[in-house]
C-alpha cells in the first residue's frame, strides 16, 4: 500500500473517531425518576416476588397443573422457538465482524471465431479461495451486533413474561374453579335443606296446620335454589376446560383439584420490595429495555450506512488452461475497495432520522411501561389489602347469618315467628356463604395479581 493509500486510510479512521460519538447524540436517554418506594406503606428490600412460584402456590394439585402448563403450553413453546431463532440471528451478526472465506472450483471451455478467423479453444480450470473482510470504520457492524443481541435478550425476557403470565392465568383459573366448586356445594346443601323444609311444609299444609301460602313459599325457595345448580355446573365445566387448554390438553371430564377452605388465612404481610428491584425482576420491563437498546443500536446502523464501506479481499489459488500442469500455475490477487453512494438525494440521512424517531418511540414506550408497572403494583397492593378486609367482614357476616337462621328456625317451631321470617333468615345465610366464598376467591386472585405484577414466577 503506497503513502497516498495510507493517508487515505488514516483520514477515514480519524473521521470515524470524530463522527462515532455523533451517531446517537440526538437520542435522549430514558427519564425514569423512580420513586423511593413502590407503595406508601413500605420501603422494604424484601419482596413477595422473590419466592419461587411453587412456594407461593403450595396446593399440590395446582403445582401439578402449573408444571404441566409450563411443559406443554403451545404459546410458551413457540416463545422458546422464537428465542432460538433470534439466538441464531445474533450469532450471524457476531460473525459478520470476522473475515469471510469462500472457495470456488471450476472448469470451462470457450471457443472463439473472431472476424472469420478459424476457431480457437480457450479452456480454463481453476481452484480459488478468497478471504474478504469489511472494516468496521463507522461502527455499523458493531451496532448491528448490539441490535441483534438486544433483540435476542428481548425474546428471552418475552418468554419469561409469558411464563409469568401463564402461571398467573392458571392460578387464577384454578382459584375460580375451586370457588365455583364450593359455591355448588353450598347450593346443594341448601337445596337439601330446602327439600326438607318443603316436605315439612307439605305435611303441615295437608294436615291443616298451615295455610297453602306457606307451602307455596317453600316450593318457591326450593325451585329457586334448584335453578342455580345447572348454571354452576356449566360454569365449572367451562372453567375446567380453560385450565386444560392452558395445560395443552384436550377438554376432559375431571381435573384433580383441592377444595376451597373458607377458614384458611392468607398471610397478612406481603412485602413488595424496592423500585429498582421491580425493574430487575419484571421480565416485560426488561424486554422493553432491551427493545430500547435495539432501537438505539439501529440508529448506529443507519448512521453508518450514510458513509462508504471499506472492504479488503485477498484471493489465491491455481489457474491454468488445462489439467496437465494444473498445480504448477499458482496465483494471488489482492484488492481493497471503498464503496458508497455518491449522491442519494438525502435518502440515507432521512433513514437515520427515521431511526432516531423510532428510538424516541421506543424510549417513550419504555417510560410508559415503567409507569404502568408501578401503577399496577400500587393497585395490586391496595387490592390485596382491601380483599383481606372484605374476607374478614364476610366471615363475620356468615357466622352471624348462620346463628340468625338457627334462631329463626327454633322460634318458628315454637310459634314465635312466621315461616316467612325463617325463609328470610335462610336466604341471608345462603347469600352470606356465597359472599364469603367469593371474597376468599377474590383474595386469592388479588394475591396472584400482586405476585404477577411484582414479576414473580420466572
Amino acid at each position: 500500500m503506497n503513502r497516498l493509500a495510507l493517508v487515505g486510510a488514516a483520514a477515514i479512521v480519524a473521521a470515524a473517531a470524530l463522527t462515532g460519538c455523533s451517531a446517537t447524540r440526538n437520542c435522549t436517554p430514558a427519564q425514569l425518576n423512580l420513586p423511593s418506594a413502590l407503595t406508601a406503606a413500605e420501603a422494604d428490600s424484601m419482596s413477595f416476588a422473590d419466592l419461587e412460584w411453587w412456594k407461593v402456590y403450595t396446593d399440590s394439585a395446582l403445582v401439578d397443573i402449573i408444571t404441566e402448563t409450563l411443559a406443554y403450553n403451545r404459546d410458551l413453546l413457540a416463545a422458546a422457538e422464537r428465542v432460538e431463532e433470534l439466538r441464531q440471528l445474533y450469532g450471524v451478526e457476531k460473525l459478520n465482524l470476522t473475515p469471510e472465506l469462500t472457495a470456488t472450483a471450476y472448469a470451462d471451455r470457450e471457443t472463439n471465431d473472431y472476424r472469420g478467423d478459424h476457431f480457437k479453444n480457450d479452456p480454463e480450470a481453476g481452484l480459488k479461495a478468497t478471504l474478504s473482510w469489511e472494516a468496521d470504520i463507522w461502527g455499523g457492524l458493531s451496532a448491528a451486533r448490539r441490535r441483534e443481541g438486544a433483540r435476542f435478550r428481548a425474546s428471552v425476557e418475552q418468554e419469561r413474561a409469558i411464563k409469568v403470565m401463564l402461571i398467573a392465568e392458571v392460578a387464577s383459573a384454578y382459584f375460580r374453579l375451586i370457588a365455583l366448586d364450593n359455591e355448588l356445594a353450598i347450593a346443594r346443601r341448601t337445596l337439601f335443606t330446602r327439600e326438607e323444609n318443603l316436605n315439612k311444609a307439605r305435611l303441615r299444609y295437608e294436615g291443616g296446620l298451615t295455610p297453602e301460602t306457606v307451602y307455596q313459599q317453600a316450593q318457591v325457595e326450593y325451585a329457586t335454589t334448584a335453578a342455580l345448580i345447572p348454571g354452576l355446573e356449566h360454569r365449572i365445566q367451562v372453567q375446567q376446560n380453560a385450565i386444560t387448554l392452558l395445560m395443552g390438553r384436550y377438554p376432559q371430564e375431571e381435573l384433580r383439584r383441592s377444595r376451597l377452605v373458607t377458614e384458611q388465612e392468607i398471610p397478612v404481610e406481603l412485602p413488595v420490595g424496592l423500585p429498582t428491584d421491580l425493574l430487575r425482576r419484571r421480565p416485560d420491563l426488561r424486554a422493553s429495555e432491551a427493545d430500547l437498546a435495539a432501537a438505539l443500536a439501529n440508529v448506529g446502523v443507519a448512521y453508518a450506512d450514510r458513509f462508504p464501506r471499506l472492504r479488503v479481499s485477498i484471493s489465491g489459488g491455481i489457474e491454468d488452461d488445462g489439467f496437465t500442469r494444473f498445480f504448477a500455475s499458482p496465483f494471488t490477487y489482492m484488492i481493497g475497495s471503498i464503496a458508497g453512494t455518491v449522491f442519494d438525494f438525502g435518502k440515507n440521512r432521512r433513514k437515520h432520522r427515521a431511526a432516531v424517531a423510532a428510538y424516541e418511540q421506543a424510549r417513550l414506550a419504555y417510560e410508559q411501561d415503567v409507569l404502568e408497572a408501578f401503577t399496577e403494583v400500587r393497585d395490586a397492593a391496595s387490592g390485596m389489602r382491601y380483599a383481606r378486609q372484605t374476607t374478614a367482614r364476610r366471615r363475620e357476616l356468615r357466622d352471624a347469618a348462620k346463628k340468625y337462621a338457627e334462631l329463626a328456625f327454633t322460634q318458628y317451631n315454637s310459634g314465635a315467628i312466621a315461616y316467612i321470617d325463617v325463609l328470610d333468615a335462610q336466604r341471608r345465610y345462603f347469600d352470606a356463604q356465597i359472599g364469603l366464598s367469593n371474597a376468599l376467591r377474590d383474595q386469592y386472585l388479588a394475591m396472584v395479581y400482586l405476585y404477577r405484577v411484582l414479576g414473580g414466577g420466572w
